[in-house]
């Protein structure tokens, strides 16, 4: 069930986008309306468009500290919520140890970006001008390498959905040449290649796939678009093109709600999920059904070619049985 009656998940990252696009607004409507585009003392001489950081380090600057721990402290809730989803298979779960690695690394990284941005709010640059730029820095890239390894993880996930563990038998590769089609989707659907699997709209692990396709070109689209504009910006702050910089720094912080949004994505689908029934298999069960499966099919084949009734690739399919070391069940007759 999500967290309680209505509510769920995904209202995470709804939250947490709509706090930091309303204290930006604030913020900025603030100077413009209230202030009438005052200069603010961190203000260097030839500018004459303030950045964040000079509105958040005045009058507003509680506005500031507040806004920016919600944000991030929602929003890494949710990169620790949908790696829970996972796990409990009310989303896609993870099908190896790199997929896990790659989203525990997203999560540290979300966490630095989120100290950063917690830090600068709370170093002002009128005062602490190195410390602010340095968990300025933070905070960027910080979050940035978080949605690489984000989208990493979604295109190995996206893979891994189509090719599960299959256990080898060589024994009873002569009984699956006799399976009809009809016998062999019932049982191993998920081995059809990926093109044919994304043409059945029944199998509802196609739905899960185009979720994680969006949520990945969203995401790897952010990386590009907000590499440009760190770029520009810090380029532009170097050489003192401070009005230029500035502008480029509130797109920036724009930019970000949009990604804060693209969770939203990522998290919404676990609402079908709530029922135990509605849930995804977990690897380890899918790997114990598929070997259950695979014994049962071995001790079916050892028994036929014990009795006579193997087919002439019998014979051979034994030998290279045997000599994996899964013979046991012909040993003892």
């Amino acid at each position: 069930m999500a967290m309680r009656g209505f509510l769920s998940y995904w209202l995470l990252p709804v939250f947490s986008s709509l706090v930091w696009l309303g204290m930006l607004l604030g913020m900025l409507l603030h100077w413009i309306v209230n202030t009438h585009r005052r200069r603010y003392p961190s203000m260097a001489a030839n500018a004459s468009v303030a950045y964040i950081s000079d509105i958040g380090a005045g009058e507003l600057k509680p506005l500031f500290i507040a806004g920016s721990c919600v944000t991030v402290v929602t929003l890494d809730l949710a990169f620790f919520a949908e790696r829970w989803l996972r796990h409990q298979g009310r989303l896609v779960p993870n099908q190896s140890a790199g997929e896990k690695i790659l989203v525990c690394l997203s999560i540290v990284f979300a966490v630095a970006g989120a100290a950063g941005l917690i830090l600068l709010s709370v170093f002002d640059v009128l005062h602490h001008k190195n410390l602010h730029d340095g968990f300025l820095l933070l905070f960027i890239g910080g979050y940035m390498l978080s949605a690489v390894f984000t989208c990493w993880e979604y295109q190995r996930l996206g893979i891994s959905m189509f090719h599960p563990w299959v256990p080898r038998n060589p024994l009873a590769k002569h009984r699956r040449q006799n399976q009809t089609t009809t016998e062999r989707r019932g049982r191993l659907f998920l081995l059809q290649s990926p093109v044919a699997c994304l043409a059945d709209p029944s199998i509802p692990e196609n739905r899960q796939h185009r979720i994680l396709r969006s949520s990945f070109w969203v995401k790897l689209a952010f990386i590009l678009v907000e590499l440009v504009l760190a770029v520009v910006f810090a380029s532009t702050s170097f050489t003192r093109n401070r009005n230029v910089a500035a502008v480029f720094e509130w797109v920036i912080a724009f930019i970000f709600t949009f990604y804060i949004a693209s969770f939203i994505i990522d998290l919404r689908p676990a609402v079908r999920t709530r029922r135990p029934s509605a849930r995804f298999d977990k690897p380890d069960k899918v790997e114990m059904g598929l070997r259950t499966y695979g014994d049962a099919d071995a001790d079916a084949d050892a028994r036929a070619y014990v009795n006579g009734q193997a087919d002439g690739h019998g014979h051979a399919a034994a030998r290279e049985y045997s000599a994996h070391g899964a013979g046991r069940n012909a040993q003892n007759f």
